[in-house]
């Protein structure tokens, strides 16, 4: 069972903007990225549902400082990613 992961351009430019920043992290992003398309639902994934504000989006942990927030539709098998960046960044 596959997943369809969207990155919109907003997305895109946001992920070159952390990389040229921290380019040690491309391997810490293609892994869960990986996991998304092929089960979001791996425990070893650690995907978990926002509250508040934030409610219907899920977050992934990069790092200990940064995050990947998605909406998920699992009716769909899709994932977009929305935003990536350190935890005050994403979780606004």
């Amino acid at each position: 069972m596959t997943y369809r992961v969207e990155t919109p351009e907003t997305f895109l430019t946001q992920v070159n903007k952390v990389f040229r920043k921290h380019p040690d992290m491309r391997m810490s992003f293609q892994q869960p990225v990986a996991y998304l398309a092929n089960d979001p639902f791996q425990p070893g994934l650690r995907l978990y549902p926002l509250k508040g504000t934030l409610r219907g989006v899920h977050a992934v942990s990069l790092t200990h400082s940064y995050r990947v927030t998605l909406t998920l539709f699992v009716s769909e098998k899709e994932s977009t990613l929305l935003h990536i960046g350190s935890h005050d960044e994403v979780y606004r």
